[in-house]
C-alpha cells in the first residue's frame, strides 16, 4: 500500500506534537517530517517531497500563504490549512484557500490538544481528500481510522416529506452544494452572474467564522449580493445566502415568499451545515420551483438530497469530473440516480440563469 506522504508545518510545538502522534498511528499516512516555520519546511523538501502539507497561516519569518504561493508557483502540492478560529484568521485563511489550498482545519487558541484529538476523523479525511484533489483544477483556481461519531442523515433536522411545495410559479430558488474546492469553485460561478438572476441558497462545509468572511469576500467580486445567511432572511432574486459555518440552513414557504431557517442540530453526514439538509428542504418547499446543484467535495453529503429535489421535480445538476477538485459528492449524487445533467464548472451559472 502505497502511503500519503505528510509535511507537517505550524510554529505550536504542542500542535506538531499531537498531530505527528495522531498520523503516525494511520496505515496509509507516512509523516516525512515536521517544521516551526516555512524556510525549514523548504529544506525538508529539498530532500523529499509531501504528497500533502499541513500548513499553519501566521508563522515567523515567512507566512502561510507567501509559502503557498511559492508551492503553487514551483511545483503545485495538494496544501490543507490549519488555522485558528478567529475572525482575523477567517480573512486571511481565505487569502490562502483563494491561493490554492484545497481544504480548511480550525483550531481555537485553547483547548488546543483535546481539540486536534477529538477532531482526528476530520482532520485525517482532510488529508486524505487532498490527497486525492485534481491538481489542475487547484491552479485553474488560482486502512483503519480512528472510531467517529454515528453517521446521522437529513432526518435528524428535518423528516421526508412530500406535497408542500407549490405548483410551478415565478419565484424559482436555486441550491447549491459543495465542499473541498468549493471556495474556488463558487467564485467562478458566483462572479459570473449578473446582478438580476433567481435567489440561491449555498452550504459550502467551512468551520465557524469563515462563512461570513467567505461571504463578504465574494461579495466583493460579483455583481449579486452576497452574505452570510441570517435567521428568517428572505430569499429574493439577486441575493445569495451561504449557510453559516455551525449551523443547518432550511428552506422555508411563508405565502408565496420563500426564507431561511438557520438552525443548530446535530451533525448530518458529519457536516453543520450539511448539503442534504438544504436539499430536503428546497425538495419539500420549492419542488420543481427549484434548481439543485451538487459541486466538487469529498463524501456524500448532499447525494440523498439531490436525489430527492430530483423527485421533487426540480431540475438537478452536478458537476462534471473534469473540472472538480475532488469528484465526490458528485459522483455519489450520480449514482443514486438524481441528477438530470453533468456539466462543466463554467456552465453552472447558465443554468441558474435558465
Amino acid at each position: 500500500m502505497r502511503k500519503i506522504k505528510v509535511l507537517l508545518v505550524d510554529d505550536s510545538a504542542v500542535v506538531r506534537q499531537v498531530v505527528l502522534a495522531l498520523l503516525e498511528r494511520e496505515p496509509d499516512i507516512q509523516v516525512i517530517g515536521t517544521a516551526s516555520d516555512p524556510l525549514f519546511a523548504m529544506g525538508k523538501m529539498a530532500k523529499q517531497w509531501p504528497d500533502v502539507i499541513l500548513l499553519d497561516v501566521e508563522m515567523p519569518r515567512m507566512d502561510g500563504i507567501t509559502f503557498l504561493r511559492k508551492i503553487m508557483a514551483e511545483r503545485p502540492t495538494p496544501v490543507v490549512i490549519c488555522s485558528s478560529l478567529t475572525e482575523k484568521g477567517a480573512e486571511t485563511t481565505l487569502q490562502a484557500l483563494a491561493a490554492g489550498a484545497v481544504e480548511i482545519i480550525s483550531k481555537p487558541k485553547i483547548g488546543l490538544k483535546s481539540f486536534l484529538q477529538d477532531s482526528a476523523a476530520e482532520l485525517l479525511a482532510a488529508i486524505r481528500a487532498a490527497a486525492q484533489a485534481n491538481l489542475n483544477q487547484l491552479l485553474k483556481h488560482a486502512a483503519s481510522a480512528p472510531p467517529v461519531p454515528a453517521k446521522l442523515h437529513a432526518d435528524a433536522i428535518l423528516p421526508a416529506g412530500n406535497g408542500q411545495a407549490m405548483a410551478q410559479t415565478t419565484e424559482r430558488v436555486v441550491a447549491i452544494g459543495t465542499s473541498t474546492g468549493g471556495t474556488q469553485a463558487l467564485e467562478v460561478v458566483l462572479t459570473a452572474l449578473p446582478r438580476v438572476c433567481p435567489g440561491i441558497v449555498i452550504v459550502q462545509h467551512m468551520p465557524e467564522k469563515f462563512t461570513a468572511s467567505f461571504a463578504e469576500r465574494l461579495n466583493s467580486l460579483a455583481q449579486i449580493e452576497i452574505r452570510e445567511a441570517r435567521n428568517n432572511d428572505r430569499v429574493i432574486p439577486g441575493l445569495a445566502l451561504i449557510a453559516p459555518g455551525g449551523k443547518h440552513m432550511l428552506l422555508k414557504r411563508s405565502g408565496a415568499y420563500y426564507h431561511v431557517e438557520v438552525v443548530n442540530g446535530p451533525l448530518v453526514n458529519r457536516h453543520r451545515p450539511s448539503v442534504d439538509v438544504l436539499f430536503r428542504s428546497v425538495a419539500r418547499f420549492a419542488g420543481r420551483n427549484a434548481t439543485g446543484i451538487i459541486m466538487t467535495g469529498m463524501g456524500d453529503d448532499g447525494a440523498r438530497g439531490l436525489k430527492e429535489l430530483h423527485d421533487s421535480g426540480a431540475r438537478t445538476y452536478a458537476q462534471d469530473e473534469a473540472s472538480c477538485v475532488v469528484f465526490g459528492m458528485p459522483k455519489e449524487a450520480i449514482k443514486l440516480g438524481g441528477v438530470d445533467q453533468v456539466i462543466n464548472l463554467h456552465a453552472i451559472a447558465s443554468v441558474i440563469l435558465t
